[in-house]
Order: structure tokens, then sequence, then C-alpha cells
């Protein structure tokens, strides 16, 4: 059994109510440690921590900032497969994913915010008449909450955490109670880089304990969170009258619209990838398939053939496509939307059973699942499943997919599939949402703004967008004789 501490100023230690939850292996289905279950007393000491911590690491220089980071990333890097490890077994995605990048991933965030901060800058504005010059400051923020899901556990746990620190805040943070090993790992790896003592401090419970915790804390002046819409929405209406700055990327219901104008080869292998991809449990899956009713019969049959030849194991198996969902909770979850298909006219097309993996009886497998729909408006259409299920249906035109595709009360990405340049300019323009892939998916620059629009979120990740989240700009105005 492993056990998982907290970490607050620097050290480890245990919940101050000695409460615990357990932490599963849902590739098996069996409970291999135990997590602490913190509350409010422990959230309280890490913001005390990092309160006190935050008036000498804020005044540290870019360059001493972006030597720390390169440190923790080459931490990670010299443990990379023992994260990867972790990752797998915590979450149940295959290793070969976590490896290639999960974990890679995370690395990159660390070493991109680490050259990042050297290079941000502020704006300077000089008038004439009365000679005066205006410049922008930008300031760290203090303290600040960071809470992360738990499908791509480390990769959007550091996501948030390496610009917190590179623009010089001190932070407490909160993995997903589902997935918080490579948090602990995180953790120690900073202890070995000889990050200062309160600058990182990392709570792990529920969040109706945790994550509220840090939300209300009126020292915690910011909030990044991802996560699902409704979490979001109880943290907005929480940080709203305290006037913390939020950042929220929540979920999606992301349109795949496929033109029969569009390389079909390539198309069709992406398709399979966006629509399975970690089981399905990424926030920019493609979920809603829209083909155009020329090659709707064609694709169809392609897909379905592709899908039914993908594996379902082990996450340990190399030879594997698709792993165990993350949670037994999830997977009953999941399983519901599917048993109420035929409710909504819907037909399942393969898959919609749980898949049985040898020697993982207990395990949470669930076969990649295709689903011909009829409407847009119904619930498979309209509500997030965030599993290895997809919905099929076919379109005229142009104009109908485009109001299909932004019927819906998420928006965080799209993808188009045509090689008419005006069309994906028109429909990138017009989509209602905060990415838009053209010919590929899940192609990432993290120089790029990263977030969705309505019930998707609120704010941008990524890049400078990040560092000005987590900054405060401040204008001086100097008046002068010439």
């Amino acid at each position: 059994m492993t056990t998982i501490q907290n970490y607050i100023n620097g050290k480890f230690v245990n919940p101050k109510a000695d409460k615990w939850l357990d932490n599963y292996n849902p590739s098996v289905g069996e409970v291999y440690g135990k997590i602490p279950s913190s509350n409010v007393t422990d959230v309280e000491d890490a913001v005390l921590a990092a309160k006190a911590a935050f008036p000498k690491w804020s005044t540290t220089t870019f360059e001493q900032r972006s030597e720390m980071l390169l440190k923790i990333a080459n931490g990670i890097t010299n443990q990379l497969v023992e994260f990867a490890q972790a990752e797998s077994k915590d979450n149940g995605k295959l290793l070969s994913l976590a490896l290639s990048v999960d974990i890679p991933r995370a690395i990159s965030n660390f070493k991109f915010y680490a050259n990042a901060i050297t290079q941000y800058s502020s704006k300077a504005h000089e008038s004439v008449g009365k000679q005066t010059l205006n410049f922008t400051l930008r300031k760290p923020l203090g303290v600040v909450g960071c809470i992360s899901p738990w499908n791509l556990p480390l990769y959007l746990f550091t996501w948030k955490i390496a610009p917190a620190l590179a623009a010089g805040n001190c932070v407490v943070a909160k993995p997903s109670e589902i997935t918080p090993m490579t948090a602990y790992l995180l953790s120690k790896v900073c202890k070995e880089a000889g990050l200062p003592d309160g600058v990182l401090n990392i709570i792990h419970g529920l969040g109706k304990d945790v994550g509220q915790a840090i939300t209300e804390h009126t020292q915690v002046k910011a909030i990044s969170f991802t996560g699902g819409t409704k979490t979001g929405q109880q943290i907005a209406q929480t940080a709203a009258p305290l006037f913390k700055k939020l950042s929220l990327e929540m979920g999606g219901k992301n349109p795949n619209l496929i033109f029969a104008d569009c390389d079909y080869g390539k198309m069709l292998q992406t398709t399979v990838k966006s629509s399975f991809a970690n089981q399905g449990q990424i926030c920019l899956c493609g979920s809603r398939i829209f083909v155009e009713k020329s090659i709707y019969a064609k694709f169809k049959k392609d897909f379905v053939e592709k899908v039914k030849n993908l594996k379902v194991g082990d996450p340990k198996d190399a030879n594997m496509d698709l792993g165990a969902i993350v949670s037994k909770e999830h997977l009953e979850k999941i399983e519901g939307f599917v048993k109420d298909a035929p409710k909504q006219n819907a037909k399942i097309l393969c898959g919609g059973n749980r898949a049985k993996v040898a020697g993982h009886e207990n395990g949470y497998y669930f076969e990649p699942t295709i689903i011909e729909v009829n409407s847009n408006q119904c619930t498979l259409n309209q509500e997030e499943i965030f599993g290895p299920v997809v919905t099929i249906m076919p379109f005229s035109n142009e104009t109908n997919v485009l109001e299909m595709a932004n019927d819906v009360r998420y928006g965080l990405s799209a993808t188009v599939w045509t090689s008419n340049i005006d069309r994906a300019m028109r429909l990138s323009n017009n989509l209602e949402t905060g990415i838009v892939w053209v010919n590929t998916w899940l192609n990432r620059d993290l120089r790029t703004p990263f977030g969705g629009v309505k019930d998707s979120g609120v704010g941008r990740e990524g890049g400078f967008d990040a560092l000005d989240f987590f900054t405060e700009a401040k204008n001086v105005c100097i008046e002068y004789e010439v």
C-alpha cells in the first residue's frame, strides 16, 4: 500500500484530521494506496506558508526562477519512466501514452515557462506636449490556487503551476483525488531541486473540502481551474464576490466537421484518434461527428470497421489501443448514457458494453462505441459523456453543419476537414469555439492561447496569456522636463 502525504512549507505531512481516502488502480479495480482527506485546516497551513514565502520568491530574478523551473524539468526527466508508470496505474491510461505524451508534455511546460519568463516584456508609451512616459509593470499576484483534473493529471497540473511560479507567485495546488500520485512525485522532485519552502504547496483531498477551502480563502488572489462545468460554476459563485481573478477551463462537446473534399485517409485515421484517445477522456476529443451526405455511407462503414479493430486491455500492454476508464463511478456514468441511446431514437453501430479483459476482470473497461443519431438535440449530442463514445450523423451543406456545430452550450474546440481554404476560413471565423483545428487535431503549440467560450470556460491559458493571468498590470506615468 502506497501512502501519499501533503506537501506544505517544504515538508511532507499527514492530514491534520488523520482522515484518508482510498486510491484505486482502475485497471484492476483494486485499492493500492491511501491519500490525505484534507480539510480547511490543512489549506490554512498551506496558505500561511505560501504567504510567508511570497516576499522573497517574488523578488528573485527572472534568471533565478528560470533556473529553478529547469531543475524541476530535469528532475522529472530523470524519473520519466517512474512518473509514466505512476500515471498509468493511477489513471488507467496506456503506459505508452504516458511515456510519449503526458509526462513529456509536463516536462515541456516547465521548460517553456523557464524560457518564457526571461522573454516576458511590458509596454511603454511616450507622449508629446507634456513630456510624459507611461510604462507598465507586471507584478505577481501573491498566493494563487491551482486546481486540476484527473484526465491528464501531471500535464494539466504543471500547465498551471509552471507559469504561476515563473511569474513570481506562490502556489497552493490541489490535484484530483482520483489521480494524485504524480503530483506527489512532483512534490518530491521540487524538494530535491531546492525549491524554497512554501513556494509550492500541494494539498490532497476532496473538492468539496480542499477545493472549496482554497477558493474561498481571502488570501488566495486567483484561481486557475480545469474540470467539469458544474464545479466551475460553483467556483465562480464563490470567487466572484471576493473579486478573485478566475481562469476556468471546463467541459466540451466538440464537433468534427467532415466534408467530401477532405483528405479521406488522413481524416479517417485522425478521427479514430480524436474520438478515442485516452479512452475519450480528453476535453478536446471530437465527440460529435458530422459527415457530408455524399460520403456518409462510406465513412460509416470504414469508421465502424476501424473502431471494431481497436484493442481494449491492460494499460501496460504496448499492443493495446485503449486502457481503463478512470473510476467505477465514471464507468457507470458512461454506461448510463449508452444504455439510454434507444430511447433517443439512436442506433449503436459498434461497442456499447463493458469490455472484458483477461486477468483484469474487476477493472473498469468500456468498448469504443459509435452511436448514429438522428438529431443534434438528443442528450447524446448535448451532454458531455467524456468517455469512448462518439455520435455520427450526416449533414447537407455548410450552413446546416455550422448551425448544428454551434447549437450546444459548450464551445471548447472544433475540427474541420476540407481542402477548400475559403470554407476553412469561413468556418474558423464562425464556429463558436476557442480552438479550431483544420485538417489536424490536438496539434498544440505552447505559445498559443488555450480555452473555450460559453459553458466551456472563461479566460485563456498557455503562452504569455498565462503569465498575464498570474500577474497584475500596473501603469506608471512620469512627467519630466525636456
